[in-house]
């Protein structure tokens, strides 16, 4: 009768029946929610109509719940295996987490009928969207909360704190009392069915928490919730033994509710309740449910959406290439640590040939192994540019014929291999993201920027030294230096390759950086340093971001502790974080190429049905920031037989960094829409100076050099030529002195 009377009052009704009525009725600690009732009622989308039957009675674990577990003693008696998924098909994973049978169960007319097992649906579930923000905040509830920074908002799987403690962004929830009485709750705004959770403890530099057991409980109005169990008591699910590595806990049988709690029964000793969770779930069909068509986002393209491991990767890029044979070329440019080539594909109307005046593109993904996302994107971008080549998509086909693409999806194969074999959810945040040496490919180049800094200082340039092109140090070409065999692959390939733009994929935020990386002062963290090239950057920073789907939507959530929303989507590297030897730098400093890094999701390694999502989000974005290597002035320079001069050197008046023609005396010149003074010079050459004016129109403006052989080339061709050296006599042989006499008339 109680529970019956319960269930069709209001949450107002029931606070004042809490207030006015017998104080045994409802135990104390039931007052952490029912202030939040109130506010929850507009959630409130099922409602159930109560019955006279009423919920088994729990029957309680007969070990002491309140007590702390120490570091090393396992949380329960039974012992719950972390499991992996690697030994199965992806593919055919794919398709059981895609396809989702049909349930049974309609809206129940009793609480005991609505949490029914659904033992002939044992598939799992793909993650609801903690960690990607598919779950918005006003989903998340808790019972307590130790202060706003770490709220029920906070208790996402893989979130990450700012470097400072007590501010807006710390790394999980916390509950404000640590007693087994505290809950973290998901309202799915749907039935769903729910088959795990997968947990973690704080993100934190300087605590040690983590939540080393729990109970389950579920509900279908928030009021009266079931705890799940085995044949004879409640079950208690195993924890974390660390705050970072995540446990994942299947459900022996899905459960479909609304509402889903994790209830910590125990927590590390010395540390306090605070978790980050993933819940595995599937919303029930309801064609009905607004919250689920507003964020749904469909792809029409035909693709292969699912993850690859290096076998399937290759495999992957053979079939692009059957496809395609005409625009496209595979070809590895080096090995990993452990053997596995480094393979890259082209895509141009003249594969495996630079055409004079055609600027050369790249892509590459997966410098940190375990950042995923940009991989898959690439294998995407390589599938839809080859189909859409064979449509006749009039706009692919121009990108194919007037650019040379270069597109390398797996930097670090032997990172991405790790992460793989741990799977989308259980690799944490940093497991695969170094080399098989422990090495960061990203920030594993030389530090030019000290180089060229110092030489500034001393006002070596441009008398001593060059604004650009800068060589790497002896040092580092040394075969003790501390660089992985990947780095040196990935320089290799830049020196040899003429590349104007180009762009790193990597996950974990939603931003694109620009150059410099690094701080000018030394220990500055977080400093403005601006390139000579600040406007272009921004524009080519902008140009992707702006048609990201996500990226400039200021309404959007942050990722972890940076509103990047606030800056257009872009930043410059060094005022997020200063980091000496970036890829970045040194393609900038070193070479004509152009560098951005795009943080292109939330979550480093999404799961597979995210994935046809994230090229939504991203594809537009992919080829408007192709379509920028055709931004700004292009041409040759030539000698006055009409022949290409090599490493002439291309200076932009007002711009303190120059570039240098390729080999057959090409060129490409980022710039904005402007008019410039652009001056060729070479060794050996006179100058030449002329105005070059860019549009705003997309295509580069034409503005070739005709240079002549200089005066003094010209005197010392001829003396080679004839093998004959200058006669240096000194200035007095050359004075005529008449006889004294003579003057005297003698």
């Amino acid at each position: 009768m109680t529970r019956k009377l319960l269930s069709l009052l209001t949450p107002l009704a029931l606070l004042l029946l809490v207030g006015f009525g017998d104080p045994s009725f409802v135990d104390e600690d039931e007052d952490y929610y029912l202030q939040e009732m109130l506010t929850r009622e507009r959630y409130n989308q099922v409602k159930v109509k109560p019955k006279s039957s009423t919920a088994d009675t729990q029957e309680e674990p007969k070990q002491n719940p309140a007590r702390k577990i120490p570091k090393g003693e396992v949380g329960n008696d039974k012992k719950t295996d972390r499991i992996s998924d690697s030994t199965k098909s992806v593919k055919a994973l794919s398709r059981k987490t895609v396809k989702t049978k049909k349930s049974p169960l309609k809206e129940s007319n009793s609480i005991s009928e609505g949490f029914q097992e659904f033992n002939s649906m044992t598939e799992e579930c793909p993650p609801m969207g903690l960690e990607t923000l598919k779950i918005d905040d006003f989903q998340l509830h808790a019972s307590s909360t130790k202060r706003y920074g770490l709220g029920a908002h906070r208790g996402r799987l893989n979130i990450q704190a700012g470097l400072y403690e007590d501010d807006l962004y710390d790394g999980a929830w916390c509950a404000g009392r640590d007693d087994p009485l505290q809950w973290l709750e998901l309202d799915a705004r749907r039935l769903t069915k729910f088959t795990g959770v997968i947990t973690q403890g704080r993100s934190s530099l300087w605590s040690s928490d983590w939540v080393t057991s729990y109970k389950v409980m579920v509900s279908n109005d928030s009021h009266t919730w079931i705890t799940l169990r085995n044949s004879s008591a409640d079950m208690i699910f195993k924890g974390n033994r660390e705050k970072e590595i995540p446990v994942r806990n299947i459900f022996p049988s899905p459960v479909v509710a609304r509402y889903l709690r994790v209830n910590p029964l125990s927590w590390f000793y010395g540390g306090s309740i605070c978790m980050r969770v993933e819940i595995l779930g599937c919303p029930l069909p309801d064609p009905n449910n607004y919250y689920h068509r507003r964020n749904e986002v469909i792809t029409t393209d035909d693709l292969d959406f699912r993850h690859h491991n290096y076998k399937e990767m290759r495999q992957l890029m053979k079939v692009v290439n059957e496809m395609c044979p005409n625009i496209t070329r595979i070809y590895n440019i080096g090995k990993s640590q452990s053997g596995l080539k480094l393979y890259a594909i082209e895509i141009s109307d003249n594969p495996g040939e630079h055409e004079v005046g055609e600027p050369e593109f790249r892509y590459t993904a997966g410098s940190h192994g375990n950042e995923v996302l940009g991989r898959e994107l690439l294998l995407l971008l390589m599938q839809f540019m080859c189909l859409e080549y064979l449509s006749g998509n009039q706009r692919i086909r121009h990108l194919v014929e007037e650019t040379r693409i270069h597109l390398l999806p797996s930097v670090n194969p032997d990172g991405y291999e790790k992460a793989f074999e741990a799977g989308s959810e259980l690799s944490g945040w940093s497991l695969g993201r170094w080399t098989n040496d422990g090495i960061d490919i990203h920030h594993n180049f030389p530090d030019l920027n000290s180089i060229l800094w110092e030489a500034e200082a001393k006002k070596w340039i441009p008398r001593k030294m060059l604004n650009h092109h800068i060589p790497t140090p002896d040092w580092y070409l040394s075969k003790n230096a501390s660089v992985a065999l990947e780095t040196r692959a990935l320089i290799a390939w830049m020196e040899k390759m003429p590349f104007v733009l180009g762009g790193n994929l990597q996950g974990g935020e939603l931003v694109v950086t620009f150059p410099y990386d690094r701080t000018r002062p030394q220990g500055v963290t977080r400093e403005q340093t601006p390139t000579p090239d600040e406007h272009v950057f921004r524009w080519l920073a902008f140009s992707y971001a702006s048609t990201h789907r996500l990226m400039t939507d200021a309404s959007r959530r942050v990722c972890h502790t940076e509103d990047f929303a606030k800056e257009d989507g872009t930043i410059n590297g060094a005022s997020w974080h200063t980091a000496a030897g970036s890829m970045n730098d040194f393609s900038y400093l070193h070479t004509n190429c152009f560098e951005l890094s795009m943080y292109v999701g939330c979550d480093k390694f999404p799961h597979e049905s995210e994935l046809p999502e994230e090229w939504e989000n991203n594809r537009e974005s992919l080829l408007v920031f192709m379509e920028q290597v055709h931004r700004g002035i292009k041409g040759v320079v030539r000698d006055l037989q009409g022949r290409g001069i090599a490493n002439a050197i291309i200076s932009v008046e007002g711009i303190g960094h120059d570039i240098r023609t390729a080999a057959d005396g090409d060129y490409w010149r980022l710039l904005n829409p402007g008019e410039y003074s652009v001056t060729a010079r070479a060794e050996g050459y006179s100058l030449a100076t002329k105005k070059c004016e860019v549009g705003y129109a997309m295509g580069a403006t034409r503005c070739d050099f005709t240079i002549g052989r200089s005066n003094l080339f010209r005197i010392r061709e001829i003396m080679e030529k004839y093998k004959k050296q200058p006669i240096r006599l000194p200035v007095r042989q050359f004075q005529t002195h008449r006889p004294r006499e003579r003057y005297l008339g003698t």
